[in-house]
């Protein structure tokens, strides 16, 4: 069963992003002195006494000004009240009651939503007592004095936020599938997301760097149930300010670690750029499942040809993802973006695959077969022993042999080929240890001498 929603409402700079970093206790919104930091409306999870919830942070609301990015802020804070079980509306005490405050205030009378009133930056207790006082005129209940920033008053807060959430059911379903959304800035990541969700989730816009924050979004394709990560379009870092940017894409990269499986969004019209191939990098070095969308499909002038021409060129430019499936699609008119699950479905499960040390030693036995290990210099020559799998997400191999200096980087990526061809693990990278006698009968020594200790 899906958790309650409770959402943050607010003009800007009144402190939204940091107070639901303190009902989920939490770093994850991204909080800094500039107005309209927050665009899209973004999910935690908060938990107070024995119930679980979900707040969404929104953007800062202004009604009075139709400039860059406030109507779709408005949009997203309108989708946030639809699921919400309860608005919290945040406003800022040492300001006092402002007309944008009243505005806002008239906006939720007429949503049919539950409302809550938190009157930030309450520091003193004595003092912040008079400054909630003069939010009542505002008509959204009784208003609570808080400081977001230290958490005094959230306790009360919170205590009156659950009590307006329904009754849950424990959820025994298996833990959804996390899938970050990667890419440069521009390439269409906001775009497939809503493509795929079939509703406007993030803002799209042509101006580099809309999407700031990491946004999660959860739905059900393939039998499955899914945690889709919106990420910020990652730039070089010497391109990058110290600011919301810097903090968006240091969220980036925390989807990246902490996904199933990354969707690299390559653009078209531009191919494999260097930033790209740094991308591409930091997934497999993170030994996450990928899958190569190649976006804006639909741009493309084409005949039954161009397909297999582009897709044989950007995978010279993305070797080291040579193992990932790779699909063409078209955000703005759907084309192909509902296949990307069953590859992202199958990426995962090879992610997560165990193969028995008996069907490793078949494939490796074939591959001695085929080509016998490099003999050095001094007439010494390779020997692989045997190999065990010893780790999944991602799968990963020990290999025993005589001495790993033996095996030169061609020979250890022709192993690789091999394990491949005869294992599978599509979409996932694979990593390989090699372990030579001398460690091994170090490790055993140590054992021995730790036994003889206790």
């Amino acid at each position: 069963m899906a958790l309650p929603v409770v959402a943050i409402i607010g003009r800007p700079n009144v402190g939204k992003s940091t107070l639901v970093n303190r009902l989920c206790r939490s770093r994850e919104a991204i909080v800094h002195d500039t107005p309209g930091v927050t665009r899209d409306r973004t999910y935690q999870e908060g938990y107070w006494a024995d119930r679980t919830f979900r707040v969404v942070d929104t953007g800062g609301l202004v009604f009075d000004d139709d400039s860059e990015f406030l109507p779709e802020i408005r949009e997203q804070a309108n989708l946030a009240l639809a699921e919400a079980a309860v608005a919290l509306v945040v406003v800022d005490g040492q300001q006092g009651c402002t007309a944008a405050d009243q505005s806002i205030a008239e906006w939720l009378r007429g949503q049919g939503v539950p409302t809550m009133l938190a009157v930030n930056k309450c520091e003193s207790p004595d003092a912040g007592l008079a400054m909630a006082a003069e939010f009542w005129g505002l008509g959204l209940g009784e208003p609570f004095p808080i400081s977001a920033i230290h958490g005094a008053g959230t306790g009360d807060l919170l205590d009156k936020v659950v009590s307006y959430l329904p009754p849950t059911e424990e959820d025994e379903g298996e833990e959804p599938i996390q899938l970050a959304i990667i890419g440069r800035p521009n390439v269409g990541k906001s775009s497939l997301l809503n493509a795929v969700c079939g509703e406007n989730r993030a803002i799209v816009s042509p101006i580099r760097g809309t999407t700031r924050d990491t946004i999660d979004t959860t739905i059900e394709r393939e039998g499955k149930t899914w945690k889709l990560l919106d990420t910020a379009g990652i730039r070089r870092r010497r391109s990058v300010s110290y600011g919301p940017e810097y903090f968006g894409i240091s969220r980036s990269f925390k989807a990246i670690e902490r996904s199933d499986v990354c969707v690299l969004v390559i653009d078209a019209l531009d191919g494999v750029t260097e930033q790209d191939q740094r991308l591409a990098g930091r997934i497999e070095e993170d030994g996450r499942a990928c899958v190569v969308v190649v976006n804006k499909w639909d741009a493309i002038e084409k005949d039954s040809h161009t397909m297999p021409a582009m897709e044989k060129e950007l995978r010279a430019k993305l070797y080291f993802l040579d193992w990932a499936p790779m699909l063409f699609t078209s955000a703005l008119s759907g084309q192909r973006v509902q296949a990307i699950f069953p590859l992202a479905l199958l990426a995962v499960e090879q992610h997560r695959r165990r193969v028995t040390t008996s069907v490793v030693n078949e494939v490796l036995t074939e591959a001695l077969s085929w080509r016998t290990p490099p003999t050095s210099r001094g007439g010494r020559q390779g020997r692989l022993y045997y190999g065990t799998q010893v780790a999944v997400r991602p799968p990963s191999f020990t290999l025993f042999v005589n001495e790993p200096r033996l095996f030169g980087e061609t020979y250890r990526r022709y192993v690789e080929r091999q394990i491949r061809e005869g294992l599978g693990f599509e979409g996932t990278p694979i990593k390989l240890f090699w372990r030579g006698k001398q460690q091994r009968d170090a490790e055993k020594e140590l054992a021995r001498s730790q036994t003889r200790g206790r």
